[in-house]
């Protein structure tokens, strides 16, 4: 195996918004990178950036809304010769609109990323981590996690898998040497609400709700993930609001996710 004096941390969905800005934040911290998305351009445009702080980065494409995916890029990473300390699942789909109109062929895309290779990569890789008595792995998840979605629910449900799954193996890990924390950020200013269909929602329209940039969300997510914390939820706003989601009854939840997340706005 390749042994250097920095660190190697893979992170998925690197080629922009939240991923690339966690790549940047590891850069900077003294990490090499492999980053691996379906966008290899702007990958490798990264790469170059990260240079400026040191860091060694590995461009792999990898779509893993197709099956097998993860370990295939898995595969890739071994026969590279190169050890994974840190593991940034990043990579996720969404999709907005009723789920009795939705696309079945997004739904299994979703489906594929945001759990399966999700849970395939963390496996894969934490396995490892185990033995050798040190690492550290993210799980990006939502605050749609703390509550059922109507209008984007099967993204909801995938996210609230991605927070309880997390959470076991963060508890399972804490005598291991390894940390699991669970990101869950609220509306961000990346492509996510475009190609999720998502952009006309309130969710991401409205004054009164905040909008956080990727950056803001990945240094809030890296200072978790260097202190160890099991679940990081940036912004007051955004804390409060997957508390009283969890506190309210879902009769009052419902409607209000469902006007959130609606490209009508409607109840």
């Amino acid at each position: 195996m390749t042994t250097t004096t920095r660190p190697t941390a893979l992170v998925t969905g690197a080629s922009s918004g939240i991923g690339a800005c966690l790549a940047r934040e590891l850069a900077r911290d003294g990490h090499d990178l492999v980053l691996a998305a379906r966008g290899v351009e702007r990958m490798e445009a990264l790469g170059r950036e990260l240079k400026g702080y040191g860091a060694n980065s590995t461009v792999i494409a990898a779509d893993l809304s197709t099956v097998g995916a993860a370990a295939s890029l898995e595969r890739d990473i071994r026969g590279r010769g190169l050890l994974i300390d840190v593991l940034i699942n990043n990579a996720g789909l969404g999709a907005n609109g009723r789920f009795d109109e939705s696309d079945p062929v997004r739904i299994k895309e979703m489906l594929q990323v945001n759990i399966v290779a999700l849970t395939e990569l963390t496996r894969l890789f934490l396995s490892p981590m185990v033995l050798r008595r040190r690492g550290k792995v993210m799980l990006v998840a939502s605050t749609a996690a703390f509550q059922p979605g109507p209008q984007m629910a099967v993204y909801c449900a995938t996210k609230a898998y991605v927070l309880s799954l997390g959470e076991a193996i963060a508890y399972e890990a804490r005598h291991s040497g390894i940390t699991v924390t669970t990101l869950c950020p609220g509306a961000t200013a990346t492509e996510f609400s475009r190609v999720a269909n998502a952009e006309g929602s309130p969710l991401f329209r409205s004054r009164l709700l905040p909008v956080m940039s990727p950056e803001q969300v990945a240094r809030a997510g890296y200072r978790g993930l260097r202190a160890g914390r099991r679940v990081v939820i940036p912004g007051v706003l955004n804390k409060m609001n997957a508390i009283s989601s969890r506190l309210f009854p879902r009769r009052f939840v419902l409607p209000v996710a469902s006007f959130l997340m609606s490209r009508r706005g409607t109840i």
